[in-house]
Formats: C-alpha cells, sequence, structure tokens
C-alpha cells in the first residue's frame, strides 16, 4: 500500500480527519484521537502505525511484516506498525484499519460518538 492508497482509505472512514505532523506523517484521526499514522519510519519505504486490540497485538508483534510500534508500544501502548507492506496482504491491512478506527472511536464519550455518527445500532 502507498501513502496515497492510505490516505484515500482512510478518508473514506466516518468522522476522520487528517494532519500532516511528527516529521511529515500522514496522521489520521477520529473525533481529534489518532487511530492511523503513515510514515514515522527512517527508512523511504512507507510504514503505518495503528492501534490493535491486546489480542491483535500479540498475534501481529512476531508476525514477519510487523513489529510493536516504536515509542507507543516501549509505554504500554498497543500499537503496531507495518513496515514491510510485502508482507501483508491490502485485506489483511485495511481490516487493522478500520479496527484501529472503530477501537479509537469507542474511546470517544458517548455524546461524542453521537454527534460524530459513530458505533450507533
Amino acid at each position: 500500500m502507498t501513502y496515497d492508497e492510505f490516505n484515500e482509505f482512510c478518508r473514506q472512514l466516518t468522522a476522520t480527519s487528517y494532519v500532516v505532523q511528527w516529521g511529515d506523517s500522514h496522521v489520521w484521526k477520529v473525533g481529534g484521537k489518532v487511530f492511523a499514522i503513515g510514515g514515522w519510519e527512517k527508512s523511504d519505504k512507507p510504514a503505518f502505525t495503528f492501534k490493535t486490540s491486546e489480542l491483535n497485538f500479540e498475534i501481529l508483534r512476531d508476525e514477519p511484516g510487523f513489529r510493536p510500534a516504536p515509542y507507543m508500544a516501549s509505554r504500554g501502548m498497543k500499537w503496531i506498525q507495518l513496515y514491510d507492506t510485502t508482507k501483508a496482504k491490502s485485506e489483511q491491512f485495511i481490516y487493522y484499519l478500520e479496527e484501529s478506527h472503530r477501537i479509537v472511536s469507542l474511546g470517544l464519550t458517548k455524546k461524542k460518538q453521537k454527534e460524530l455518527g459513530l458505533n450507533q445500532e
């Protein structure tokens, strides 16, 4: 996945906003909270960082092409970085981006979720 494809996908998720920060990284937020970061890697290859459930964190931490996210995981946060996009299938990565969006949006207040049209059943 390229950064353009990453940005296009994240743009389509509900109530997202985009900002460039942290050394020209593509940062995506839902309700003002970060759920995905494109960039943030020292190499010139694309890298993508996202929040995961505890189970997915344990699964992905040892998968080829994935690692606990620099800076975040060392502070106990359940964030993973995909640093080798040839190792992940697009469908798999899209699932994790959607899950990150969902997990972060569930951390918003119920009022904010309703206001943004999130998690309404």
